[in-house]
């Protein structure tokens, strides 16, 4: 589905197509609805009477073809109490109304953001309602074949008419549309098959960031064996695919300035190695680089809206898979640190992959900060179903600022414990420690082993399992992957790393 052109306008009673008013629970309408609401003869009043429309709870109308104007539609939607929105309500009016338009297939639109109180839309709010809007039109078809009209169908043209316009057109241009394309380029990335997305291709695709003026440095498989990238290429050798690591720089702040350092885990597809999967479900593990395509994403956003800092994205791009030169459970790896691990079980690759990301990042950088972002543990899933994703710290400042961005953005996280007890789960009695604790705190041991690979750099760990693939049907997503995260560490760098 191609994605929607989004233009902004002054407050014009002049339009076609379809018309979509925002009314509060009051339900008296803005002005130039209410002067259209004259020509038809009332017909939009009545409607509202007739439905018993309240106006709450993003409810909509829909007045079909009213008598008297030039117009396909009109859309009314309900916002409540207006005054009391939050940036998510925002969000959510854009995928509210962009749904009822794809629903009705229209082809011209315009958005009538205007209360009926007088109290001017201020223009970040309709950049959220712009961004909500491209969040829902979002879908992943390129897969199925289509008739020929309907390829050549052309995209919805949204037209968000306020008296704030030049202001809105300039903050979309400038951050919202930056952001949006950093969610669909992750969506993209995770809705792939594994058979088009491998190693080289997620790479490739990685590396077309140089021409928004990122730095790219891509490690190939006889780079990572001289430096001694041992625990990523030991889950990488039974895979025909080449492991790569990516990394991405944008220093778009001071000169001499500690960057914020983003880490994910990249593996394209995870059939569990030697300790393979169930074959029901192993389909989704297509998803398993769920962290990398975030930290791609973010990196997208960053730089196309030349956000005033320095932000690294390091990723671990593998495949793991069963064949004769896989390796096996009671293997022990050197990683890149040093530090000696012995391989409990293949299908904990995840973090043997992170680790040696995570210590060169930590060596070479010298960041300032660490997220790292990975589809992880199972169970963090048993934990925190797919609502939120766990968080693991070494820094309560850290944690605070990422748990403060989610409840704003709505993509929440909810803290999990680190201890010295848990840490005694991965003591090893052949090596430094195990790549896996057991069955018993999954998510909490799996957290644990990652932090012996960062020191003492602040480091926060988003086990994403539950949140990046397998998404849940909300107004502002109707696919399998949500892009979650691109918004939440956009916000973080926002608030509290950009000068």
């Amino acid at each position: 589905m191609p994605q929607p052109s989004i233009a902004f306008a002054k407050p014009d009673a002049a339009v076609s197509g379809v018309l979509v008013v925002v009314v509060a629970e009051d339900l008296t309408l803005p002005p130039i609805a209410a002067a259209l609401d004259e020509k038809t003869g009332g017909a939009l009043a009545r409607a509202i009477a007739k439905a018993a429309f309240k106006g709450k709870g993003f409810a909509t109308l829909d007045v079909v073809a009213p008598a008297g104007v030039d117009l396909d539609r009109v859309l009314i939607v309900g916002v409540g109490k207006v005054a009391e929105l939050t940036e998510k309500d925002w969000l959510k009016l854009g995928g509210v109304v962009a749904g009822k338009l794809i629903e009705a297939k229209a082809a011209t639109a315009t958005l009538l953001l205007e209360r009926a109180d007088g109290e001017a839309i201020v223009s970040e709010r309709a950049v959220d309602v712009a961004l909500g809007v491209r969040l829902r039109a979002f879908d992943f078809d390129r897969y199925k074949t289509k008739k020929k009209d309907e390829d050549e169908k052309p995209a919805l043209a949204l037209t968000l008419s306020l008296a704030d316009h030049a202001a809105a057109k300039k903050l979309w241009k400038a951050r919202g549309e930056a952001i949006a394309d950093g969610v669909t380029l992750t969506r993209d990335l995770i809705c792939e098959p594994a058979n088009v997305l491998g190693t080289e291709e997620f790479a490739k695709r990685a590396e077309k960031l140089e021409k928004l003026g990122v730095e790219i440095e891509i490690l190939g498989e006889k780079e990572l064996k001289k430096a001694g990238w041992n625990a990523l290429l030991g889950v990488a050798q039974g895979s025909k695919r080449p492991p790569r690591v990516v990394i991405m720089r944008w220093m778009g702040g001071e000169k001499d300035e500690a960057p914020i350092a983003f880490v994910g885990k990249g593996v394209v597809f995870d059939s569990g190695g030697i300790s393979i999967k169930p074959a029901a479900g192993m389909e989704d593990m297509k998803g398993d680089m769920g962290g990398a395509a975030v930290v791609t994403g973010l990196m997208h956003a960053l730089a196309a809206r030349k956000a005033k800092v320095n932000a690294v994205g390091a990723i671990g791009l593998v495949e793991n898979m069963p064949d004769a030169g896989a390796q096996r459970p009671g293997d022990i790896v050197t990683s890149l640190s040093g530090q000696t691990i012995e391989v409990i079980n293949t299908d904990a690759e995840g973090r043997l992959v992170l680790c040696d990301v995570l210590w060169h990042v930590k060596e070479t950088v010298k960041p300032a900060a660490i997220v790292d972002l990975a589809t992880l543990t199972g169970a963090i899933l048993v934990a925190l179903g797919k609502i939120n994703a766990g968080l693991f710290s070494n820094d309560d400042t850290l944690a605070e600022r990422i748990a403060a961005a989610g409840l704003v953005t709505g993509e929440t996280v909810w803290r999990m414990p680190l201890a010295p007890e848990y840490d005694k789960l991965i003591d090893s009695t052949w090596a430094d420690m195990k790549n896996t604790g057991g069955r018993d705190a999954g998510s909490i041991t799996a957290a644990q082993f990652l932090k012996r690979f960062v020191g003492d750099v602040p480091w926060a760990h988003l086990d994403v399992a539950g949140t990046a693939m397998g998404s849940p049907q909300t107004d502002l997503n109707k696919v399998w992957a949500s892009g979650w995260g691109v918004r939440l560490l956009d916000r973080l760098v926002a608030d509290h790393y950009e000068k």
